[in-house]
């Protein structure tokens, strides 16, 4: 029996970042990646762009809904998602990103600088080495996204939200400005001990 996501105790913005790394280190996600069931098909849900799901064309309103299902979703190595539980596994569209990130705090500046979001099924994800930064080439564009869970470079991405984007930009602007940053390197924001460029490679 899978069981939803707890919701937050409180109110993102009052939470501090050491109460959010105990909630990170105490969160247990159903072991999708080891699930292989033999009967598959599709669950006629789709997640749109702007993170509303939908089932038959129809919005689901109940965010416990949408929590509960986001805990068994899937990326396969094909790129598609799909819904995992032991007994079948269910094909899911996703317009764009499956998660948005929502709400952000930032502690400590440059390489101390810690970075939590706030995904819109209420969970947190700490960027780093695991959860890493991704942004595109085109600083016009910059298509910026986090790594939530599933294997890095085809798992399960947020969408950072554009206002967020706005103030990781100005926080990697200012500080390349005071580091003295070399011509021609793009600015970059720190997260728990990993340095990501505002320019992707």
């Amino acid at each position: 029996m899978v069981t939803p996501a707890p919701s937050l105790p409180k109110d993102f913005a009052r939470l501090s970042l050491a109460e959010a790394a105990e909630l990170l280190a105490a969160r247990k996600l159903p072991p999708v990646d080891s699930w292989h069931p033999e009967r598959e098909g599709d669950s006629a849900m789709e997640i749109r762009a702007d993170g509303s799901w939908y089932h038959e064309g129809g919005r689901i309103n109940r965010p416990a809904m949408v929590k509960l299902f986001s805990t068994i979703l899937r990326r396969e190595a094909d790129g598609r998602h799909v819904l995992v539980t032991p007994a079948e596994k269910l094909t899911i569209a996703v317009e764009d990103t499956p998660f948005r990130a929502v709400e952000m705090k930032s502690e400590g500046v440059g390489q101390a600088r810690r970075l939590v979001f706030r995904l819109d099924t209420d969970d947190l994800v700490m960027a780093g080495a695991d959860h890493p930064l991704r942004f595109g080439r085109d600083i016009d564009n910059p298509d910026p996204r986090l790594h939530v869970r599933g294997a890095i470079g085809n798992g399960l991405e947020a969408r950072i939200d554009r206002a967020l984007y706005y103030e990781i930009a100005e926080m990697a602007l200012a500080e390349s400005a005071s580091a003295g940053a070399a011509d021609g390197e793009a600015p970059a924001i720190w997260s728990n001990g990993i340095r990501f460029p505002l320019v992707g490679g």
